[in-house]
């Protein structure tokens, strides 16, 4: 009996620690200039502390509405150049989204919006 319950609360323990780490799909909605550099979306969500994914985002300033990866802890967004502007107005021309995309050998991804 005690090996049941020492087996379960591993369980719960384990559980509760993979819940409290940030997906490692998430996303988020990013607008694309047509020269290549980011722009500011206009996203609402519905107020929830389970679901934080936007519900709706416009790119109000223009630009292609696309798909992002946001970076996982410890991992910073590529530093805005020409280079990385051309390369991500060729990813969207071509892919259509920005997840899973690599610049010069590292993750396309965004920082976290903020709350």
């Amino acid at each position: 009996m005690l090996r049941s319950l020492l087996v379960g609360a591993a369980l719960a323990l384990v559980a509760g620690a993979a819940q409290a780490q940030p997906a490692g799909d998430a996303r988020t909605t990013v607008c694309v200039d047509v020269n290549g550099s980011l722009k500011a979306a206009d996203c609402r969500g519905q107020p929830s502390r389970l679901q934080t994914r936007e519900d709706i985002c416009l790119c109000s300033g223009g630009g292609n509405r696309v798909e992002a990866s946001i970076c996982p802890s410890g991992v910073s967004p590529p530093g805005e150049s020409l280079a990385l502007a051309k390369a991500r107005n060729e990813i969207v021309r071509t892919q259509g989204t920005l997840v899973g995309a690599t610049f010069e050998g590292k993750p396309l991804c965004v920082a976290p919006p903020t709350r």
